[in-house]
């Protein structure tokens, strides 16, 4: 496929602009693509020698590293697999707890030969590593990945040297870090402009700030959007523990914040709340600052899986979306939780 052309014609109908930068990176995935897919003789020996099989794509938030790479990943024929990665993680624990009988050296070939037979690449958005336990296994089990030659690619707001930066054990991590050098083509795409916060500039579901007025609004919208839906309380069930989900409306649901962010639960949980809803409403978003260090983090992991899973967002905040700070230790992600917030509350992201 002539990538290039595809890409400049996909631009036009879509009214993107047309950035040298995007382009630069589309003429690499074409070579990626004819390294990895394409069968002869040279190739195969190009491979054998280089073995880049990854493509690792980083950049700042909102220049347009997810639309490439998914303009990309939606036009290859071969089987694929994209995920986020916190659930990705999360079915690799369940197949090693379902497994648990197994010899624990064995159980990391298994799963990978289990998942070659599903996929030949894998595709990783906004790619990064937050949990220790993760963190420790990520070596073997991408060592094993890339030797059963799984493609796999990535996009991330961090350079591979900065993954896990001052996390935990990070000695522990350096391995992951050597076979992501190893086997990845990492390329820096490089523009300063934000185009999801310039693009989404009517922000009519992120209300500010948390007063009578923003209250009436939000509550008419969430009135307009449920109604002739029937209202119930759903119980959804993550390995024995129960959630229960009030102001259930067929799909569309209300929270408080607190609810969401300040309760000990992580991103299976958000997941399996993001599979169960297709709009959901965010009553009352804080200030952050060092003292909400915790429900600051679970916001940020719950806005990249509602994102991941395409939810729109109707949000009410102490504080308009273009002034929203930030505890010090969490700025970098925190760049990419708001630039996501301008689309996912923008009237240009469809909910009806």
């Amino acid at each position: 496929m002539n990538l290039k052309k595809l890409f400049l014609k996909y631009c036009t109908d879509k009214k993107f602009e047309i950035n040298q930068s995007q382009v630069e990176i589309i003429n690499l995935l074409q070579d990626y693509h004819i390294q990895n897919f394409k069968q002869s003789f040279f190739n195969n020996l190009f491979k054998r020698k280089s073995k880049k099989i990854g493509f690792y794509l980083v950049g700042d938030v909102g220049v347009g590293k997810t639309m490439i790479l998914n303009f990309f990943f939606n036009r290859l024929k071969q089987k694929k697999l994209r995920l986020h990665f916190n659930e990705f993680m999360i079915n690799f624990h369940d197949f090693v707890f379902q497994n648990k009988n197994d010899n624990k050296e064995n159980i990391i070939d298994t799963f990978v030969k289990d998942l070659k037979i599903k996929t030949e690449i894998i595709y990783f958005d906004e790619f990064q590593v937050t949990n220790i336990v993760d963190a420790m296994i990520l070596g073997k089990l991408f060592s094993k990945i890339f030797e059963e030659n799984i493609r796999v690619i990535f996009s991330s707001n961090i350079n591979i040297n900065n993954l896990y930066k001052d996390g935990l054990q990070k000695d522990q991590f350096k391995p992951f870090i050597m076979i992501l050098k190893k086997f990845c083509c990492e390329k820096d795409l490089l523009i300063k402009e934000d185009y999801r916060a310039t693009k989404n500039i009517n922000l009519e579901r992120f209300l500010s700030p948390t007063n009578e007025s923003t209250s009436f609004i939000f509550n008419k919208l969430f009135r307009k959007i449920t109604k002739n839906k029937i209202k119930n309380s759903k119980v959804i069930e993550i390995k024995g523990r129960k959630i229960i989900l009030e102001n259930f409306h067929d799909g569309v649901i209300k929270f408080d914040f607190e609810e969401l962010c300040n309760r000990n639960i992580g991103s299976e949980d958000y997941i399996k709340i993001a599979n169960n809803c297709n709009f959901i409403f965010i009553d009352n978003l804080p200030i952050f600052d060092e003292d909400n260090l915790n429900q600051q983090q679970r916001f940020i992991t719950l806005i990249d899986i509602l994102y991941e899973k395409k939810i729109p967002l109707t949000i009410r905040s102490e504080i308009n979306l273009n002034k929203i700070a930030s505890s010090k230790s969490l700025i970098d992600p925190f760049k990419r939780t708001t630039s996501r917030l301008y689309e996912l509350t923008s009237i240009n992201y469809d909910y009806l």
